[in-house]
């Protein structure tokens, strides 16, 4: 499956944003699918998952209750309804894909598109 994330940009501390991320390939439909983030200088976080069928998500302690993971399987992509967005939400991210439930960490997996940069300006 190959990943194409988009909808970074600048936006004002308290703003909203929301990424898409689109899949192609065969069966990526039965992927769940990731959100990690990068800041410069940090090491890659895990912010949601959804998976693939039931659309069951997880998210992180830290984004829980401002981000939200959505997918639409007919567009085959991902979504991530980012609220209130501060200056520490500023980093690249990243959507990625795997066959497996669980993962929280970028070795669990496979696939990953080309990460976006959100900027939030204080």
């Amino acid at each position: 499956v190959q990943l194409q994330a988009s909808g970074g940009g600048l936006v004002q501390a308290g703003g909203p944003l929301r990424l898409s991320c689109a899949a192609s390939g065969r069966a990526r439909g039965s992927y769940v699918m990731g959100w990690f983030r990068q800041a410069p200088g940090k090491e890659r976080e895990f912010v949601a998952r959804i998976g693939a069928t039931n659309s069951r998500t997880y998210y992180s302690d830290s984004m829980k209750g401002r981000f939200t993971i959505s997918r639409d399987n007919a567009k085959s992509t991902v979504y991530l309804q980012m609220n209130n967005l501060q200056p520490e939400d500023t980093a690249v991210y990243y959507c990625a894909a795997d066959l497996n439930w669980g993962g929280t960490h970028p070795d669990d997996y496979k696939h990953w598109g080309q990460g976006t940069l959100v900027t939030v300006s204080s």
